[in-house]
């Protein structure tokens, strides 16, 4: 696994310098992983990533992004601020709409971002509220089901995204009356594959609609937006996706149907970006033994909801016991008042005791985003650790009077010492 290239010293050493838990990143892996992805499109002259801010929305992660060239996807008027505090503006910003607020698109439109509309209605919305620009974008849903071969990469007929293939036509008549030259065209069509023909497949989709398109309704193609859904290996025994053969399979296909070479290519890659790069840490503080053995951590669903919500895979490792046989068998459990606040069930690990320090790899990307407040619990630090090999502290945790801050109006706020 990529996240393996760190001893535990690194983990050790963290923890001695902040309480657990906390999210660790690793700050020369995510630069490392931005480069190998544009070298993978090197060929393309018009190519950028556009990192997904859900992901990981942190002001000293969003830097490093735009040192390494990249821009940002956001989806909300928060996300927007968030890239125009830390330096991003026009080209280097893409809205993607989602029954959102109409004011976003106002928002966005001041920052001179590109917009991606999600449908027909949203074309008025964009008139009244910042106005249509020369260039949009438009999200493609095919319905139905999205196949390479005889494997079932996703079902965006089930997703609530996108343009049927008649409504881009119409969206584009409409768009052209109202002053737009060119377009471009969006879909996400799968989620966390490994497959490396996956973007190559999408981008041949893309590319042959997107020409189509041009012709008939007398735009300029202007793009592709590939999207993410470009995974990790969340289990040991996993791949990797070749990033590079990625690129490669894209390219293909990209000569194939443009080689005039005028059309743009982006994509939005949130968790191949960062996943891999980050990890929880949490120190085992009980244990109990009934029907099963369960180790307590101070850590739960609140700093980490993905195996809760979705019954997702994260890997454990116990530091200074990775050559130890897993020879035992534990739920790994948070403090929350649920059942499904567990990090691993029936996972096999050596022997943990409370004082062990757990490492629960691959959060780096819908880990510490993804928390929330349930039982008054608080969400962790986030740790960067730097490229020079230091550490440093770039979200501080949680505390009370954070949890208590939106109680200001209400009587009880003196008692909470609160102001108001």
């Amino acid at each position: 696994m990529p996240n393996f290239k760190r001893s535990d010293d690194v983990f050790l050493e963290a923890a001695k310098q902040f309480p657990t838990p906390f999210h660790l990143y690793d700050e020369q892996e995510i630069r490392n992983r931005a480069r190998a992805l544009k070298r993978a499109f090197s060929w393309c002259r018009d190519f950028r990533e556009y990192f997904a801010v859900k992901a990981l929305p942190n002001p000293a992660i969003l830097r490093i992004m735009k040192e390494e060239g990249c821009g940002l996807d956001c989806s909300s008027a928060t996300e927007l601020t968030l890239a125009a505090a830390c330096g991003f503006s026009g080209d280097e910003v893409i809205l993607s709409a989602n029954a959102m607020p109409p004011e976003e698109f106002r928002q966005a439109r001041e920052l001179g971002a590109w917009i991606n509309l999600d449908d027909l209605s949203d074309i008025e919305l964009l008139r009244t509220h910042g106005g249509i620009p020369e260039c949009v974008c438009l999200r493609f849903n095919p319905g139905g089901s999205f196949s390479i071969g005889n494997t079932i990469m996703g079902n965006p007929g089930e997703a609530k995204y996108g343009f049927t293939e008649q409504q881009l036509r119409e969206g584009l008549r409409t768009l052209k009356t109202l002053g737009v030259r060119r377009f471009g065209l969006h879909a996400f069509l799968s989620s966390n594959t490994t497959d490396a023909s996956y973007f190559p497949e999408l981008s041949r989709l893309l590319l042959t609609l997107g020409k189509s398109l041009e012709k008939e309704e007398g735009l300029n193609f202007a793009f592709v937006d590939l999207s993410g859904g470009i995974g990790i290996p969340y289990r040991p025994e996993e791949p990797e996706t070749d990033i590079q053969a990625v690129g490669e399979g894209v390219r293909r296909a990209y000569e194939e149907i443009c080689p005039e070479g005028q059309v743009g290519v982006k994509t939005e890659l949130g968790r191949w970006m960062t996943g891999p790069c980050g990890w929880l840490v949490t120190r085992a503080v009980h244990e109990k033994k009934i029907y099963r053995d369960y180790i307590g951590v101070d850590a739960c669903a609140a700093n980490l909801m993905r195996p809760a919500m979705y019954g997702a895979y994260h890997h454990i490792t116990v530091c200074g016991k990775r050559d130890w046989p897993a020879d035992h068998l534990y739920d790994v459990t948070g403090c929350l008042c649920e059942n499904n606040d567990k990090f691993a069930i029936n996972r096999e690990l050596p022997e943990i005791v409370p004082g062990d320090l757990l490492v629960i790899h691959d959060t780096g990307a819908h880990g510490h985003a993804m928390g929330y407040n349930y039982n008054g619990r608080l969400r962790s630090a986030e740790i960067l650790y730097t490229a020079e090999g230091t550490y440093r502290m770039i979200r501080r945790a949680e505390r009370p009077e954070d949890y208590f801050a939106t109680l200001d109006v209400d009587p009880a706020a003196e008692a909470l010492g609160l102001k108001i």
